[in-house]
């Protein structure tokens, strides 16, 4: 009776890991055709939409991902493929504010203030693309932020009927634990609730 369980346990585990790895798969693949790794081959759009994270890990150590989508955002801004950046992200705390530590690396790097507004609201990646389209009235804007991450937003944003398009900026070399965490979030947002 107990080895039975304990099968069943096990079948129930694999068919899960397949469903969300299918999943994964098939959202990689519907996503594909809006994602561009090359800001040359970028359609213009007025919109920028910087996703946020952190700019510092616990240990004090810079966060790739936050330093490759500033440049990101750079690069779209600077070579005219967005006229403005919306940066969204997580204000939560009085002394974690995603939003305004992009803006200040932004203008530091010459993007004009006027060219930024702010959505201290982004908690997930389901309230940016939401509120992108609340706050700019457009439903059609650029995406930045890495490929994994650019797939459940397009994901995401296309369910709504919006269409986004994601400029890809590289990811860090050593992220095998994000990709696996992807999984799970790809998996939470199937069906899209909002």
């Amino acid at each position: 009776m107990i080895k039975r369980v304990f099968f069943a346990l096990f079948i129930i585990i694999l068919l899960v890991m397949a469903t969300a790895l299918g999943l994964d798969r098939w959202i990689s693949w519907k996503t594909a055709p809006f994602i561009y790794e090359d800001v040359a081959s970028l359609p213009h759009r007025q919109v920028g939409v910087v996703l946020g994270t952190a700019k510092y890990y616990r240990t004090g150590v810079y966060n790739q991902y936050y330093l490759y989508r500033i440049q990101g955002a750079l690069n779209a801004y600077n070579s005219g493929k967005v006229n403005y950046l919306l940066l969204s992200g997580d204000n939560a705390q009085q002394s974690y504010n995603e939003p305004m530590t992009m803006r200040r690396d932004l203008i530091k790097a010459g993007v004009a203030p006027a060219d930024i507004v702010l959505d201290y609201a982004g908690f997930r990646t389901l309230d940016s693309i939401v509120r992108t389209r609340k706050v700019f009235d457009t439903n059609d804007f650029i995406i930045i932020t890495q490929r994994f991450h650019c797939e459940r937003a397009l994901y995401i944003a296309r369910h709504l009927g919006i269409q986004a398009q994601c400029y890809a900026v590289p990811s860090p070399k050593n992220m095998l634990s994000v990709r696996f965490r992807e999984v799970g979030a790809d998996l939470a947002h199937w069906p899209i609730s909002t």
